[in-house]
C-alpha cells in the first residue's frame, strides 16, 4: 500500500480516522498604536475646524458681528488676560463648579449604595429619587432664587442637584451588579455590613462609579453656565453678560471655549484615574 493510501481516511464506518496534529491558537491581540499617532489623529478634528474657522473669517464669508475670527478672540483673551479679568472669573467658576461637583458626588454615592446594597433603602428611596431626577435642573433655577437668593448658595445647590443623579444612576446599578455570592462569602466570615461595602462592594463597582462620575463631571458645567445666568457678578457667566451687552463676539467666543475646555479637562481626569485606579482593564479597540 502507498504511503498517500495510508494517510487517506478509510471509508469504511467505524474505521480509526487520519491522524489530526493541534495546532497552538495565536489570538490577535490589538497592536498598541503610537503615542504620537494617536495624539495626532485626535487632533484632526479640532485642527480641521479652527482651519474652517480661520478660513470662513479670512474670506469675508463669516461676518465679525457673527463671530470674532481666531486672531480677535486672542487679542481678547490677552486683554483679559492682563487686566486679571479672566483669571478672576476663572477661578470663581472652577469654586463653583468643585464645590457643587463635590457635594452632588458625594450625595449621589451614599444614596446610591443604600438603595443599591439595601431592599429597604431601594423601598423607602428609589421611588423618590427617580421622580426627582425627573426634574429638569433648569426648570429649579427660579425656586431656587427663591429659597437661597441670588448670592452663591443657590448656584452651588444648583450644580449638585445637576450633578448628583448621573452618580446616583450609576452607583445604585453599579452596586446591584456586584456578585452576591462573593458577598455572602466575606460575610460568613464575620465581616460587617461597612467593611463588605468598603472592601467588596464599591471595588466592583468602581468601573460604575467612574462612569457616574464622568457624567456628573461634564453635567458641572453645564449646569455651572445655568448658575452663572442667576444674576451673576463674577465668573465666566458674567464676563458673557458684560460681553453680550456690548456686542463682544470675541469675548463671548472666549468664554464659550473656556467652557468647552473646561469639560474636556473634566474628562481628561475621569480618563487618568480609569486608568489609574483600573489598571487591569484591556481595551478590545482596535
Amino acid at each position: 500500500m502507498s504511503a498517500a493510501a495510508a494517510t487517506r481516511a478509510p471509508d469504511l464506518p467505524g474505521a480509526p480516522g487520519p491522524e489530526v496534529r493541534l495546532v497552538a491558537p495565536r489570538p490577535q491581540l490589538p497592536r498598541p498604536r503610537p503615542r504620537a499617532l494617536s495624539l495626532a489623529l485626535r487632533a484632526i478634528g479640532p485642527l480641521a475646524l479652527l482651519g474652517g474657522w480661520t478660513w470662513a473669517s479670512a474670506s469675508g464669508a463669516l461676518s465679525p458681528d457673527l463671530l470674532a475670527s481666531p486672531g480677535a478672540v486672542l487679542s481678547a483673551l490677552r486683554e483679559l488676560w492682563d487686566s486679571g479679568q479672566y483669571t478672576s472669573a476663572l477661578e470663581v467658576s472652577l469654586t463653583r463648579a468643585g464645590l457643587g461637583l463635590c457635594f452632588g458626588v458625594v450625595a449621589g454615592l451614599t444614596l446610591g449604595v443604600l438603595t443599591g446594597f439595601s431592599r429597604l433603602g431601594e423601598e423607602l428611596l428609589d421611588s423618590t429619587v427617580q421622580l426627582l431626577r425627573t426634574i429638569p435642573f433648569l426648570s429649579l433655577v427660579p425656586l431656587f432664587m427663591v429659597w437661597f437668593g441670588i448670592g452663591e448658595s443657590a448656584r452651588v445647590v444648583l450644580i449638585a442637584v445637576a450633578t448628583a443623579f448621573p452618580m446616583y444612576v450609576s452607583t445604585s446599578g453599579g452596586v446591584r451588579n456586584t456578585d452576591r455570592k462573593l458577598v455572602e462569602a466575606v460575610r460568613s466570615f464575620g465581616m460587617g455590613r461597612l467593611a463588605v461595602i468598603r472592601e467588596v462592594v464599591l471595588p466592583g463597582a468602581l468601573p460604575a462609579l467612574l462612569s457616574g462620575l464622568r457624567l456628573s463631571m461634564t453635567l458641572s458645567v453645564i449646569a455651572l453656565i445655568a448658575a452663572e445666568e442667576i444674576n451673576s457678578t463674577s465668573g465666566i457667566g458674567y464676563l458673557m453678560t458684560t460681553a453680550q451687552e456690548y456686542s463682544r463676539t470675541d469675548i463671548l467666543t472666549v468664554c464659550v471655549l473656556t467652557y468647552a475646555l473646561l469639560g474636556l479637562i473634566a474628562d481628561a481626569v475621569v480618563r487618568v484615574l480609569e486608568r489609574v485606579l483600573m489598571p487591569w482593564r484591556v481595551g478590545v479597540r482596535r
